[in-house]
């Protein structure tokens, strides 16, 4: 069973991923080849953090705030500042909040307010970026070295830069390692290229240098099948799996969930004001925003679009092509209808996430996504969301 990350974005989304992953222990198919559950496999590459983030050097008493609730924030919301001061200064580096952080229209607020700095290191002039009072121009992939986890094999892969960066383009390090110096904050790696630290990294870590890796193409982390399918047993003392986990341990709100696995009804449920439930997912060749800029991808997604059941479509008088205003609480905007075969009913998917200036409003899909936070312990509900649908006007 391939569970990822969308899953797993609902107000009840760890008790379903736990939920889930109990099935396989029930039926026995962890055994099987191709059988059990899977969410992701980063954990299998043992590499030790300590030098590339600076572990001996984190101030627990600094506060550390959920980026999903940027919304909360922004708008000086005292829970989502966990009770401390305003946010009056950001620094933003390989996201674009004022596109995919849900309540859009508090974002957007937020960064408008006058008394907030913000400098965004970007590759492109994203609708994030036109907040900046700074914009400093970031690399790209093929501008600087790396080294990359996976999420769809198993190799752990280092990379060079393969062409000379453009005009004033730094890598994340060196804008990370120039600020330090001018605010007086010592650590040695800021002082070490991002080869060194990768070096390092890895051989400490107990994994091919990185030379090594590069010239070998990738460093293979594959378990086995016996690990991997827990036949040795799973990581408890007695081995045995947990079916009844201890949510009080992950988060300040797991005393309220289920004991055992079972439906954990605290999502946003469709009502008859709002009778469909939103996906917003990634666009094919979108991912989130990361390609909502290039020309390529844009051609290929066309517009923003609902893809609704049929049925629906046709109880609604609705054809394809056709201008449909969706919306809520929080928001609305306007988007156009494409039946889908297949697709589940009181369900409508708008794939993305589009630019805000790609809709007829001037706001995105993200208006209707609330930034309430997931149990146990906070994260983001994108995909836990009711609405309602009429023909726009």
């Amino acid at each position: 069973i391939r569970c990822h990350h969308g899953f797993s974005r609902s107000r009840n989304g760890a008790a379903n991923m736990h939920a889930v992953t109990c099935l396989p222990a029930v039926t026995g198919a962890w055994k099987y080849k191709g059988g059990g559950a899977l969410y992701g496999h980063t954990g299998m590459y043992p590499i030790k953090k300590t030098l590339i983030e600076g572990l001996e050097m984190v101030d627990t008493s600094i506060r550390e705030l959920d980026q999903s609730r940027m919304g909360p924030i922004l708008t000086n919301d005292p829970e989502a500042l966990k009770n401390g001061p305003p946010v009056t200064g950001l620094l933003i580096q390989n996201t674009n909040p004022a596109m995919v952080c849900p309540e859009l229209e508090k974002v957007h607020k937020g960064f408008a307010r006058e008394d907030l700095f913000t400098c965004v290191h970007e590759q492109f002039l994203t609708e994030t970026a036109a907040f900046a009072d700074i914009v400093l121009p970031a690399t790209m992939f093929l501008e600087h070295d790396d080294f990359y986890t996976a999420s769809g094999h198993t190799f752990f892969q280092v990379t060079k830069a393969v062409v000379e960066a453009p005009g004033e383009c730094r890598e994340n390090h060196y804008v990370i390692s120039e600020l330090a110096k001018r605010l007086g904050a010592e650590h040695r790696g800021f002082d070490m290229s991002v080869w060194d630290i990768m070096d390092e990294t890895l051989k400490v870590s107990g994994m091919w240098d990185a030379e090594t890796n590069w010239a070998k193409g990738g460093q293979d982390f594959h378990l086995g099948f016996e690990t991997s399918h827990f036949l040795d047993g799973f990581a408890w003392p007695d081995k045995k799996f947990r079916f009844k986990p201890d949510w009080k341990a992950y988060g300040p709100r797991g005393a309220e969930m289920p004991v055992l696995p079972d439906h954990f009804d605290v999502i946003d449920n469709a009502t008859t004001d709002k009778p469909f439930r939103l996906v917003a997912a990634p666009a094919r060749t979108f991912l989130n925003s990361t390609f909502t800029e290039t020309p390529s991808s844009q051609k290929r997604e066309v517009r923003p679009t609902a893809l609704m059941n049929p049925d629906d479509c046709t109880a609604m008088g609705i054809v394809e092509g056709e201008r449909l205003e969706i919306g809520n609480e929080r928001g609305k905007t306007i988007v156009n209808a494409k039946p889908k075969k297949g697709q589940q009913k009181g369900v409508v998917v708008v794939e993305g996430i589009w630019p805000n200036r790609n809709f007829e409003t001037g706001i995105g899909i993200n208006a209707l996504t609330s930034a309430d936070p997931g149990w146990p312990n906070g994260g983001a509900v994108f995909h836990d969301t009711a609405v309602w649908i009429r023909k726009a006007q």
